[in-house]
């Protein structure tokens, strides 16, 4: 396979991969509302880091934690959304249910059960958070709102990005960055799968919200 045409299916492979995620059950995802509208992008902004950070702790010591800087400045309604889910517990006990080279993605509450064939279609019972785009470039470590095709729909989901991908760029909200344990979410990634699901669920013990220090 020749370098052009790998590069190329890796590029429509990861789109696929975030797009199609949340493309179930969630009552509060409609399937097909604002695609015609092209969301506003934030362009010229500099990130500025929350005092507040986000801690994963994973629930296999080995995989030990990451630390994640939130940028309210830049997507404020998913900071939120991140930040009020965290506090609820609603991310303790789920998985990172999708794994590649290129991200790894959680939050969702169905795969708290046991079927795995749901995983990837959950989300929160709270309305669906718009389209926060901004011209962050999509670099390794970076925190991103998975989303249905309609860009109107991040929830619960997230991503965090294992590589530069300039094809996420202005197409995907940005609300944070991994300061602390990519190494962490390097060993997750590398996991045994079937495809890019974990052969073995990868639980998040907890995600918690802490004052920086």
């Amino acid at each position: 396979m020749s370098k052009v045409i790998l590069t190329l299916f890796i590029t429509i492979s990861a789109i696929i991969f975030l797009a199609c995620d949340k493309s179930g059950s969630n009552a509060n995802t409609p399937r097909n509302a604002a695609n015609s509208a092209k969301p506003e992008v934030k362009t010229g902004v500099a990130p500025i880091a929350d005092n507040e950070i986000a801690i994963i702790e994973m629930a296999e010591p080995a995989f030990g934690t990451i630390k994640i800087e939130l940028y309210s400045n830049i997507a404020p309604k998913m900071v939120e959304r991140f930040k009020t889910l965290a506090r609820e517990g609603f991310y303790n006990g789920t998985t990172f249910h999708r794994v590649s080279g290129t991200v790894i993605q959680g939050g969702d509450p169905n795969t708290k059960d046991s079927d795995p064939t749901n995983d990837g279609r959950g989300g929160s019972d709270k309305p669906n958070i718009p389209a926060e785009f901004s011209d962050i470039p999509f670099e390794r470590g970076i925190v991103g709102a998975a989303r249905m095709t309609d860009v109107n729909t991040a929830n619960s989901q997230f991503y965090i990005t294992l590589q530069r991908f300039p094809a996420w760029d202005k197409q995907y909200t940005v609300f944070g960055k991994v300061v602390e344990g990519m190494n962490n979410a390097s060993t997750i990634s590398g996991v045994p799968k079937e495809i890019e699901r974990p052969l073995d669920n990868v639980v998040i013990k907890s995600i918690t919200i802490q004052p920086k220090n």
